[in-house]
């Protein structure tokens, strides 16, 4: 992940003790510093002590975010003492910065509550808040209303807006590659291109035909395809693949990955079955585990909206995503299930994979035309799930997300696989099947629910269900 570079506005109250103000100011330098974030913050020689108080001191600092609107990410407001809720508010407007805000307020002490020493910091918080509701700019708060820059837990906070703000401006300008046509007999993957362009998110096409073509005509010999073919066997154990497959696979992966280069996709979306079987031989699982280890996430069966719902879990975590079925219950243990596919999960997920075939495909495809599905089971770890889904009977995206943990609980099968523990599952369940929403769910081995709850709902305006 690059560094992320955040606006800072350190509010000022000419009545309360400026060299708070300098103390704040050092204390966000080190801190950033800590946490690799740039900052873009007043000069001390620019306004009176670097703090913004008067509509001039706004004036000057909004134009300094407009200088780098196009680095910032998302606003810190600090508030070493109450602040001036005018300065922060004329300050974001004027700036026209559509970015995530976090407000911090640091705290008193009780033994310095002198007018020397005061802060304020939780009124002048409520202020700000206040005046920030009535213009209609979404903020973010820390977990507990007043905290000191040098609480751990503050640190905390700001790394999961640091996340959020990733999610938001990552979202908006997100480019997801189509590539075929959805199998007939899913339509529980259908979205609506419209509303997802509403909100910046892009979808770029291409028939299998195309795909099909290129293969065709790229040689054994082609270095796209002798590099892929290298990346391959160095990605995961091969032994049971005829080199005649590996090749083809390889070949595949060279046509995909230009496509994906050529259209600066962050994600994709492909038809694995039943076309690539007939017309390649093979299934596609290795090279869209390969993108998704490398973070440019891959999901199946042209769920668009899958590969969004991995690609957001990404930018909350920095980690691959991998997408799974719903798919067995785990014996009679109502807070356990089996996770399963045939299978594409990104290396990350299962440490123990293996280039093999699909038995459930084979069935009706023949096995030997499923080479490439992988093999592993994903050991115990923690889950954050999710799904973004698009209805278009109303005209809006709808997401869940929620905790749970892998298990290392006995599990004899096949395909990428594993056992998940998620509280309340009945209850999970229970709201994906009353609100429609698909069998296919996005995961990732983090904790980041919370980062998704607000990125989503907060500043995306998408209706969030956040189980517990």
């Amino acid at each position: 992940m690059s560094k992320t570079t955040l606006g800072v506005i350190v509010g000022n109250r000419a009545f309360f003790p400026d060299h708070l103000v300098s103390e704040a100011r050092a204390d966000i330098f080190a801190l950033f510093k800590k946490l690799d974030i740039v900052p873009i913050m007043l000069d001390e020689s620019v306004t009176k002590l670097g703090g913004v108080e008067a509509y001039q001191d706004a004036k000057v600092c909004a134009e300094l975010f407009k200088k780098h609107r196009d680095e910032i990410e998302g606003v810190l407001v600090v508030l070493p003492n109450f602040g001036d809720e005018r300065g922060v508010l004329d300050t974001i407007k004027l700036s026209g910065l559509n970015v995530p805000v976090l407000i911090q307020a640091s705290p008193d002490d009780l033994n310095k509550m002198n007018p020397a020493l005061r802060r304020d910091g939780l009124c002048g918080k409520i202020s700000v808040c206040n005046n920030l509701r009535q213009a209609g700019i979404p903020y973010s708060l820390t977990s507990k209303h007043v905290m000191s820059l040098k609480d751990e837990a503050f640190h905390k906070d700001l790394v999961d807006f640091v996340s959020v703000c990733r999610v938001v401006n990552g979202l908006k300008n997100a480019r997801i590659g189509a590539i075929g046509a959805r199998p007939g007999a899913f339509n529980t993957v259908r979205y609506s291109e419209k509303l997802l362009q509403e909100y910046g998110i892009n979808v770029v096409t291409v028939d299998l035909s195309q795909i099909w073509g290129d293969f065709d005509r790229l040689s054994n010999s082609d270095p796209a395809a002798k590099k892929s073919l290298e990346t391959i066997k160095a990605f995961a154990n091969y032994d049971k693949v005829p080199e005649e497959k590996l090749m083809s696979m390889a070949k595949l992966d060279a046509v995909i990955n230009r496509f994906v280069e050529e259209n600066g996709l962050n994600a994709t979306a492909i038809q694995c079955w039943d076309s690539l079987q007939m017309n390649f031989g093979i299934n596609v699982c290795t090279s869209m585990s390969m993108m998704s280890e490398r973070l440019i996430p891959s999901a199946c069966e042209v769920d668009v909206m899958g590969a969004l719902s991995m690609y957001a879990l990404q930018l909350a975590s920095g980690r691959p995503s991998a997408l799974a079925d719903w798919n067995n219950n785990y014996g009679g243990e109502p807070d356990k299930l089996v996770m399963f596919h045939c299978g594409n999960w990104a290396k990350s997920f299962i440490p123990d994979i293996a280039i093999s075939t699909a038995p459930i495909l084979g069935s009706t495809l023949g096995e030997e035309n499923t080479y490439g599905a992988l093999e592993g089971r994903t050991p115990a770890g923690p889950l954050t799930y999710a799904r973004l889904s698009t209805d278009d009977s109303i005209g809006l995206i709808n997401a869940y997300v929620g905790h749970g943990d892998f298990t290392n609980d006995p599990l004899d099968t096949f395909g990428s696989r594993a056992v998940a523990n998620i509280p309340n599952l009945e209850g999970l369940l229970r709201h994906i099947c009353e609100n429609g929403f698909e069998h296919h769910v996005a995961m990732n081995l983090s904790h980041t629910a919370g980062v998704l709850n607000e990125a989503f709902s907060k500043y995306l305006g998408w209706e969030v269900y956040n189980h517990q």
